[in-house]
């Protein structure tokens, strides 16, 4: 059973910053939840990557993509790295592609739109940095929910979905 996040918020409404409703869902998961780890960086996924190869158990991958619409920068590769390596979702604010792909998987994604350009790959970027969109703050080791009603952050583990 899964707690939806209306009811997350009539709950702890002290305790949770909700996120402007700027995302939608594309995984196959619709609600997921987990540690928040961060990446900034601008239509260049190489650290997401990177960071996905790690185990990602327990963990949601924010990356603040700086709002791009010009390219993805999370694709059916590399969702396919997330799910193989444990993570539980992957947040994007910018595009991503493979969007028929990434329904298919075990992941939860929420990004802003579909783009089928590739990012480039520079290496450059920023690990575990605070990362401001939405109206709200995504530090890294508070928590992330998410479903179908949107996105919530806590600094604390507020309810397991698991």
């Amino acid at each position: 059973m899964r707690l939806p996040l209306p009811d997350l918020c009539d709950a702890f409404p002290e305790k949770v910053r909700v996120a402007a409703p700027l995302l939608r869902n594309f995984g196959g998961y619709d609600a997921f939840h987990g540690g928040i780890s961060t990446i900034k960086c601008f239509e260049d996924n190489s650290l997401v990557a990177e960071r996905l190869e790690e185990n990602g158990h327990g963990r949601v991958l924010v990356v603040d993509a700086g709002g791009s619409l010009r390219c993805g920068m999370l694709g059916d590769n590399l969702a396919q790295k997330a799910v193989e390596h444990g993570w539980q979702g992957v947040v994007v604010y910018g595009c991503i592609r493979d969007v028929d792909q990434i329904k298919q998987m075990p992941l939860g994604v929420q990004a802003l739109s579909a783009h089928p350009m590739k990012s480039v790959k520079r290496g450059i970027g920023l690990l575990d940095e605070v990362v401001i969109f939405a109206g709200i703050s995504f530090v890294p080791g508070e928590y992330l929910y998410a479903d179908n009603n949107g996105l919530i952050v806590s600094k604390s583990l507020l309810y397991s979905m698991d």
